[in-house]
């Protein structure tokens, strides 16, 4: 009897401990579950916040006024750039052309009369430094030695030739403006648009590069923009001043042309007595 209350006894116990260690051990988890979750952080609203659009137009909607005015002022001069170009290079071609053609007439002309001839009514350098010429002739028609008149002559014409440059160089200092000040009013934008960044930062408490990177891009947009307007207009600048330069080589050719011509005929003698003859006629018309 003694043995069987004692096991029974010890039977009785064994659900109690087993209920005991189980909720010994779901204790844990029920305060676990208690718990209130952690309150969401703040980079998924920063997320929303931050420019979807990375595109060029879009980092340039997003950025500051000032930013937005550098890049503005960057593709006016672009734009200036080629315009520039496109202008000037069909005017240098045209004129070297039709210099080329006039030094072609030149040299298959035997005489002062036969140059004036075929380049008569003719809008070009070498029709200028023909009338040049001309006039200085009319005007020492009484001189008397045939050098001075020669000198004379290659004064103005030298004087024309020097005018054809300026007025072909004219708008290509521009290029060289362009060439020169366009890196640095990007980089004025970029550091701009760099400071407004690490403003935001200072503001936002985070430095998440999601937060950093589409201020620090707009930034960078703008030295692109002045690179893009910069480098064309430095290679068209150089480009054109070897064009000009060989066009005064063909307004130079013209030149000594038209001396070579009138030196053969004043020692011919055949230029003597036109240019007196001339003047006698105007007088007597008037």
């Amino acid at each position: 009897m003694t043995f069987v209350r004692v096991v029974g006894f010890r039977n009785n116990r064994l659900p109690l401990l087993a209920a005991l260690i189980a909720i010994g051990l779901l204790l844990p988890a029920l305060a676990l579950a208690q718990t209130p979750a952690p309150a969401p952080t703040s980079v998924p609203e920063i997320a929303l916040k931050l420019p979807r659009d990375l595109s060029p137009w879009g980092m340039f909607l997003a950025a500051d006024i000032v930013v937005k005015a550098v890049m503005i002022g960057l593709v006016f001069a672009s734009v200036l750039t080629w315009t520039i170009w496109f202008a000037k290079a069909i005017e240098l071609m045209i004129a070297r052309r039709r210099m080329s053609g006039a030094i072609d007439a030149l040299n298959e002309a035997g005489s002062w009369n036969d140059a004036a001839a075929r380049l008569q009514g003719h809008k070009n350098g070498t029709a200028d430094l023909i009338r040049a010429a001309d006039t200085e002739l009319r005007l020492s028609a009484d001189a008397l030695s045939p050098d001075g008149v020669k000198e004379r002559i290659a004064s103005r014409l030298e004087r024309i030739e020097a005018a054809a440059g300026r007025a072909m160089i004219r708008g290509t200092g521009l290029l060289a403006t362009i060439g020169a000040t366009a890196p640095f009013v990007g980089l004025f934008g970029t550091v701009w648009g760099i400071m407004n960044s690490f403003i935001g930062i200072s503001k936002s408490h985070t430095t998440n590069l999601a937060v950093v990177a589409p201020g620090i891009a707009e930034a960078l947009l703008a030295t692109a923009l002045g690179l893009v307007a910069a480098i064309p207009a430095v290679v068209m600048y150089n480009m054109f001043s070897r064009w000009i330069a060989g066009y005064r080589a063909l307004h130079a050719d013209a030149a000594a042309e038209i001396l070579r011509i009138v030196s053969r005929d004043l020692d011919r003698g055949t230029l003597t007595h036109r240019p007196a003859e001339r003047r006698r006629s105007v007088t007597a018309a008037e």
